[in-house]
């Protein structure tokens, strides 16, 4: 299947976990729900913000199976599948096509710190291999290494390379990226706090974190953005930027998934190495919901 470009916000959705530390799927089904509820345009499970290198491979299809149903083709489900590992990139890729995912989401390598050739290889070798459409994702500050802009344009250039997640906050490189894309190739930001000016620049949308958090506001944002409409969303950013922000004062997902739990949405769990929220954050992170009004009451 050939998919649409990409285009406007994807919830980079966390993994909610139980009281004795299994994946929580009917708050899966409940929480992709209200994504396509509130106007989110993808969804994308098993991601960074997925914890998804805690999750077994049971947990990962189990997870895949729920928000592929849940979406029922309303809007395209993009799967978090890449390691640091070419031959375990494939195998996961290929068992999320299986779920029937339009895609899948493939970090650069960390760890192994590959030259731009061997990021060029790896992706070249995953494109190959699966059925369904691929999405660089490059995060630099995450796996130690940045994938350039001409590594990406040329992988751009496979058939089933249909975006990228750009997470670099790099904007010279993004203007080259933007610049030189095959038409149909996406560039998404990775970065919520930066989307408004990235969108500016020419980038098509976000695969965000907050928009677990606030999936209308956030779509509004970036969809009046999208339309031109800059006074209307620069009104949104700044009443949001806080979150934005804060949702990185600690490692991610720690200060989502904690946000999320004091509204109510879910129980605040995680799996080691994460561990909860610092005291002083808490706080921080209270004041920040309460200015907004999303602390449960």
């Amino acid at each position: 299947m050939i998919l649409p470009k990409l285009r406007g916000v994807g919830t980079a959705l966390i993994t909610p976990f139980d009281a004795i530390g299994q994946v929580d799927l009917p708050a899966v089904r409940r929480l992709a729900a209200r994504q396509i509820e509130n106007g989110v345009d993808m969804l994308v499970p098993c991601g960074t913000t997925g914890e998804a290198v805690t999750l077994e491979e049971t947990e990962f299809r189990q997870i895949l199976e729920t928000v592929v149903e849940v979406a029922d083709g309303r809007v395209p489900v993009i799967a978090g599948a890449g390691s640091n590992s070419t031959a375990k990139t494939i195998a996961s890729a290929k068992l999320a096509a299986e779920c029937g995912v339009d895609a899948v989401l493939i970090v650069g390598p960390f760890y192994n710190k590959p030259t731009q050739e061997g990021y060029f290889q790896h992706f070249e070798a995953v494109a190959a291999a699966v059925d369904c459409g691929v999405v660089i994702y490059n995060v630099p500050g995450r796996t130690g290494g940045n994938i350039s802009a001409e590594t990406q344009l040329r992988i751009a250039e496979f058939d089933n390379v249909i975006a990228t997640k750009e997470a670099s906050a790099n904007f010279s490189q993004i203007y080259d990226i933007v610049r030189g894309k095959p038409e149909n190739f996406a560039v998404l930001s990775g970065d919520d706090d930066l989307a408004l000016a990235q969108i500016a620049i020419g980038m098509d949308g976000i695969i965000s974190v907050a928009s677990n958090e606030i999936p209308e506001e956030f779509s509004r944002m970036v969809h009046h953005a999208m339309d031109g409409e800059f006074a209307e969303a620069q009104e949104i950013h700044y009443r949001i930027v806080d979150l934005l922000r804060g949702n990185f004062m600690e490692s991610s997902p720690i200060p989502v998934k904690t946000a999320m739990a004091m509204m109510g949405l879910i129980e605040e769990r995680f799996r080691l190495p994460l561990v909860p929220i610092g005291k002083a954050n808490r706080g921080k992170l209270e004041d920040i919901l309460r200015s907004l009004d999303l602390l449960r009451s």
